[in-house]
């Protein structure tokens, strides 16, 4: 199947602005904070197709957990998928995030890569844009406040080619079983992503 998404990333966890996870200034750094990361990841397709099922304008955001020190680093996640989209709409996006029509960019998410438990794929009302991803009662994440560095800054979900913008979280909090936290001032993500078939 041949496939394109590209849009609006955001994303934000328990680690320390600036997240150690990042590339910073062409250096990839490596362990989390605390050893466990927890946090929500999101993505706005701003254009999209799967073979002939267009997904523009849909939304997906995933509920993460992981541990530094367990072996294999194994992932949990639940993965939502728009509710605007139609049933081929919603499982063409989970196919594609979940990495099982393959891509180069996404066959090397962490969570494609290393062992992972998919706890569920739910549709649910999303929105991201300008600083905000709300999930619907699960996820509320606001981010307004850049970092001040002069590094440039990227992520190597969305791909290190992509520098974006570190941010504090004023709010993440996540209500989505079996994942439960309130946090503020930890660190945020922004920035776009393009992820293809070929």
């Amino acid at each position: 199947m041949s496939w394109r998404i590209a849009g609006s990333y955001f994303e934000s966890c328990n680690c320390e602005a600036i997240c150690p996870c990042r590339m910073i200034g062409g250096v990839v750094l490596g362990r989390s904070t605390y050893g466990i990361c927890f946090g929500v990841l999101g993505w706005l397709i701003e254009d999209g197709r799967a073979d002939g099922v267009r997904l523009d304008g849909l939304a997906a955001a995933m509920t993460i957990r992981y541990d530094d020190d367990e072996p294999g680093s194994p992932w949990t996640l639940k993965l939502h998928v728009d509710e605007r989209g139609d049933e081929q709409q919603r499982e063409a996006l989970a196919s594609i995030l979940l990495g099982r029509l393959g891509g180069t960019a996404i066959l090397k998410l962490p969570w494609v890569r290393k062992p992972s438990e998919v706890v569920a794929v739910v549709p649910s009302r999303i929105e991201l844009g300008s600083g905000v991803l709300l999930v619907g009662g699960a996820v509320r994440l606001r981010a307004t406040r850049p970092v001040e560095t002069d590094q440039p800054v990227a992520c190597g979900i969305p791909g290190y080619d992509r520098v974006g913008t570190e941010l504090y979280a004023d709010e993440l909090a996540v209500h989505d079983d079996p994942f439960d936290w309130e946090l503020a001032g930890n660190c945020a993500f922004a920035t776009t992503f393009d992820y293809a078939s070929e």
